[in-house]
């Protein structure tokens, strides 16, 4: 099984394990006293012998296998904010682009490399939408993978593409978090504002960061702009100078 791998019994639905690391081994059901076969029963005068003993009753068990991503960073936002030309501007992923909604079906694994060739695992999981929670859209398809990374990058569409403006998706993104799994409201999380190149977005963004009191990081994933900033903020939260809080420049959440 994949690392990730959550073992539940699919009749009562307790979570039986799960496969964190390479080589990991999980007993998931106990198996029966093994009987004596044919071989047991040679002897001098009985070189072909017919008898065996049965073995004993082993337990049944239907499984449900589950997969959640182990990413330490989670690109969250709407269809069409620009997760994917993000993930492939900042890792080696290759996420198909299209200017559509729910362009990315399933959650594309990236590794960003820091200069001292140290890593960061990055997900660049489906399109969140309202009412995710209760299974719209792609629905626990994305949310169950969030669940293991350890912090969120919002990417929030700055130039309104959709008709949407960013403090509304934000604040939408927030509550389907928070309905899934109260946790992930506690996650540390970065907020960058995409599609600055675009007109009308820096009035949305400065809109956004009154209405929020939070400055996003401002970024075109298309053309790069800004990407240098967002790595480093991303390297300074998993690698901190010694004197510093990891969790330093970091939003909690948006000020009540």
């Amino acid at each position: 099984m994949p690392c990730g791998t959550v073992v539940r019994n699919q009749e009562t639905g307790e979570v039986l394990g799960e496969i964190l690391t390479d080589g990991q081994t999980l007993r998931v059901a106990q198996g029966g006293q093994g009987g004596l076969g044919n071989l047991h029963f040679v002897s001098s005068t009985n070189r072909t012998p017919r008898q065996f003993t049965p073995g004993g009753e082993n337990q049944v068990l239907t499984l449900r296998l589950e997969l959640k991503l182990i990413a330490q960073v989670g690109l969250v936002g709407y269809p069409n904010a620009g997760k994917s030309t993000l993930i492939r501007q900042i890792s080696r992923a290759h996420p198909k682009v299209a200017s559509y909604p729910f362009t990315t079906l399933h959650p594309v694994l990236g590794v960003i490399t820091f200069s001292d060739y140290r890593t960061v695992r990055i997900a660049d999981l489906p399109g969140l939408i309202e009412g995710a929670h209760a299974g719209v859209g792609l629905g626990h398809a994305f949310l169950r993978h969030i669940e293991r990374t350890e912090l969120l990058v919002f990417v929030l569409d700055c130039a309104g593409v959709d008709g949407r403006t960013p403090q509304a998706d934000y604040e939408h993104l927030l509550d389907e978090l928070g309905r899934h799994e109260a946790d992930l409201l506690h996650r540390p999380r970065l907020l960058v504002a995409n599609k600055m190149d675009l007109p009308g977005a820096e009035d949305l963004l400065a809109d956004f960061s009154a209405a929020t009191g939070t400055q996003p990081i401002p970024i075109s994933a298309r053309d790069g702009a800004g990407l240098e900033a967002l790595r480093a903020a991303i390297e300074t939260h998993f690698f901190p100078p010694a004197d510093q809080n990891p969790a330093a420049g970091i939003p909690d959440e948006i000020p009540s």
